[in-house]
């Protein structure tokens, strides 16, 4: 009798996310067998409701930038004689960072060593790194690149709500509503697993209205599509609100109970009649009626806003205006209703909760707070008086390197094609004293260091995020990383030691987060009773979730809304021989927000007074044309990892100028000749696509290349007042053949 052949089990897939944006799409990582290179493959993940298994092109490939061809496998240090980069020892690369570090805070003092962090950090890296900077460096000198993404849509949620959520409800409720106006968004392309919540939306009958200077592949699934000339949007949301006003569709009973701040609103909103608008935006004014009915027609509705209306010089004020449209008509704090921010990053929301922004604490708490400042310093073991004050935002932090600030430590960051006049930045960075950059690949911020870090990413590694719904997520290490690369944490923890702090710095990531949960506890942003085991057994948690089995602590914060925390009856009493007593349960979360009250002191929400204004920079004679920069299907923010995978490099392999017919002719240039642009700061050359998708009095570039094509090296720093946003999206240039034709 013949022996029974036995077929040896599959390798187990690892639960995980995506590395890329801020759905933080569901997949799982399954080894490879043989000798591949990449010993991983991605394997859909059904169960996961934000994508239910749909990924793009971006996250399929993901696991190709693990490859030892494309990254980096060990330290990278300058040499002195040839100004080239060398091999160097993790010893001698460390100590060479810890110097410089040193060096500059002897000579000049510790606010003349910079850290600059990551949307794409974990939260326990954007956490340890806030905790370094002002503990063991002692800089106030320390923001992010997430401060080019949501700020805007931040600091207009705080004005109105009292908190900052990029999303107060889940995805799974975009469908349900009536009607949603999309504010700057280019789903299709940024986003493309959740372009069904908008396809489904609409085969349940609801209306999409999207607002968009192009007619892009989202624009295209509208029922109605507004086109606004760049950098209007504030002006646009102020005449529906007019109408709104002037038709009698205003929620006065919602207005009168649960908001403040009509009166003047309102004011500011009647001073933008509809014909002024047109003026402005170029929106007819039929058009602008239609909008307004769509909207109110429906008995639900939401307003989501994305990077166009944001990253502007009036960002804060554009967002406001549109949340004054959501809270006027009674499209706030309801079922399947309200105003959400399509954050970006992959860990956007959770990267601006923790720490690495400039005025902040952990758990979304003010730096010059004096209690948050007593709390946070008493998880860390140190005075409070010990910790600096806020510093400079981003753009300003990067304007003063060289100046001012003389060293900089870098994490998963390339301003060099990512900051606005990045020439200028470029000029800047290579003008420090001393800069070391830890990253996964040899970007070109990192070509400029003095010392470069090799880190893990995301398949070798295990940490959190927090996705664009507020949803807190754990990627699990799939992989074991390259003998030559070091976690961020082991980085953060070897730096911290060699400057004499031996404890404090732990490199388990459960041992981080558990150290985060309790600095965030009782801040807005909770995350206290989330827990790695949890995140493990459920598909994330939404915060604030205060901690764990607390009581009459399980209920929701104030100003969350909702009665989701509530305890289930106790036990013992009758027939026990014990008195009732409560059960301790897990807090479950918070997935809706502002149901019952909003979270400002008065529990109301804030209308806030607004009106229009120009951009920085208006066209004139010499920059007739308006620019606005954005992302394609293919690439991801600076295409730092994106760029080095061939696939998607086939799919773009390029920047491109977009521009109307009308304009082509006008230059005389034809389909695929090149193209400049030319703005007050600089020269941008790329081929010309021709389409008449776009406004005649505007063209478009992605800024995911460096080199002759970089869109950045024209854009405007000029910063909103509030959030310190810089005016990526409009900005005057005019548009002329690269090369004289024969």
């Amino acid at each position: 009798m013949s022996e029974a052949v036995t077929t040896p089990a599959a390798p187990a897939a690892v639960a995980t996310h995506c590395p890329y944006c801020a759905l933080q799409c569901g997949m799982s990582l399954r080894p490879t067998a043989g000798s591949a290179e990449v010993s991983v493959e991605v394997v859909e993940r059904p169960d996961f409701p934000v994508n239910r298994g749909a990924l793009c092109g971006k996250g399929r490939t993901a696991p190709a930038v693990l490859s030892s061809r494309v990254r980096l496998t060990g330290p990278l240090v300058r040499c002195p004689d040839t100004g080239a980069l060398k091999s160097a020892s993790w010893e001698e690369a460390l100590s060479a960072v810890a110097e410089g570090l040193s060096r500059t805070r002897a000579d000049h003092g510790p606010d003349a060593v910079g850290v600059f962090g990551g949307g794409g950090l974990t939260n326990e890296k954007a956490y340890t790194l806030g905790k370094f900077a002002r503990v063991v460096l002692g800089t106030s000198q320390i923001d992010y690149n997430g401060r080019f993404c949501m700020s805007s849509a931040a600091a207009a949620h705080q004005r109105a709500f009292g908190l900052d959520r990029g999303l107060p409800f889940p995805l799974e409720d975009v469908p349900r509503t009536g009607c949603v106006i999309l504010v700057g968004s280019n789903l299709a392309e940024t986003m493309p697993p959740a372009l069904r919540y908008l396809t489904e939306l609409k085969a349940n009958g609801g209306k999409l209205i999207v607002v968009d200077p192009r007619r892009t592949r989202t624009a295209e699934q509208a029922d109605l599509h507004l086109a606004p000339r760049p950098g209007t949007d504030l002006a646009l949301a102020l005449g529906l609100l007019h109408l709104v006003v002037a038709e009698g569709r205003v929620d006065e009973e919602f207005v009168r109970e649960r908001t403040e701040g009509w009166e003047a609103a309102r004011a500011g909103a009647m001073a933008h009649w509809p014909e002024l608008v047109e003026r402005i935006t170029g929106v007819p004014v039929p058009r602008l009626r239609d909008a307004m009915r769509m909207f109110c027609d429906a008995e639900s509705g939401m307003v989501l806003t994305a990077r166009g209306p944001e990253q502007q010089s009036k960002g804060t004020d554009t967002v406001g205006a549109w949340i004054n449209l959501c809270l006027a008509t009674g499209r706030a704090g309801r079922p399947l209703s309200g105003y959400g921010c399509l954050t970006g990053q992959g860990n956007g929301q959770g990267g601006r909760e923790h720490g690495q922004k400039a005025d902040q604490l952990p758990g979304y708490r003010k730096l010059d707070d004096p209690a948050a400042r007593a709390h946070v310093a008493g998880v860390w073991g140190v005075d409070p008086d010990s910790l600096p004050g806020p510093g400079r935002s981003a753009y300003e932090l990067l304007d003063a390197l060289g100046g001012e600030v003389k060293t900089l430590l870098l994490m998963g960051s390339n301003p060099v094609v990512s900051a606005p006049r990045a020439a200028h930045i470029e000029g800047r960075l290579r003008s420090l004293d001393f800069l070391a950059v830890a990253d996964v690949v040899l970007s070109e911020t990192a070509e400029l260091a003095d010392v470069v870090l090799p880190v893990t990413q995301w398949a070798e590694e295990t940490g959190t995020t927090t996705n664009l719904e507020g949803r807190v997520l754990l990627r699990q290490r799939a992989i074991t990383p390259p003998a030559g690369v070091r976690t961020d944490l082991e980085v953060l923890h070897g730096l911290a030691a060699l400057l004499g702090r031996e404890k404090g710095f732990p490199t388990d990531p459960e041992e981080v987060f558990d150290e985060l949960r309790r600095a965030s506890a009782g801040g807005p942003a909770d995350y206290s009773g989330i827990s790695y085991r949890r995140l493990r057994e459920e598909n994330g948690v939404f915060w604030p979730c205060p901690e764990e089995g607390g009581g009459s602590e399980g209920a929701l914060p104030e100003g969350t809304g909702g009665s989701e925390g509530a305890l289930p009856e106790g036990t013992g009493g009758e027939g026990t021989g014990q008195p009732e007593r409560p059960v301790r349960v897990p807090h479950p979360g918070s997935p809706r927000l502002f149901l019952d009250r909003f979270a400002t002191p008065s529990g109301r929400a804030r209308f806030v007074a607004v009106t229009h204004r120009a951009a920085a920079e208006e066209t004139d004679a010499d920059y007739p044309v308006v620019l606005t920069t954005g992302r394609v299907v293919a690439q991801y923010q600076s295409g730092a990892q994106t760029r080095r995978v061939e696939e998607l490099n086939a799919a773009a392999p390029g920047a491109f100028v977009e521009l109307h017919p009308r304009l082509a002719e006008r230059i005389g240039v034809a389909e695929g000749e090149r193209v400049a642009v030319v703005s007050r700061r600089g020269r941008a050359v790329a081929p010309a696509r021709i389409t008449a998708a776009i406004r005649p009095d505007t063209v478009f570039m992605p800024f995911h290349w460096p080199g002759e094509g970089r869109a950045n090296t024209l854009t405007n720093p000029a910063l909103d007042p509030v959030s310190r946003m810089p005016e990526f999206k409009t900005c005057a240039v005019r548009v002329e053949p690269a090369s004289p034709r024969p």
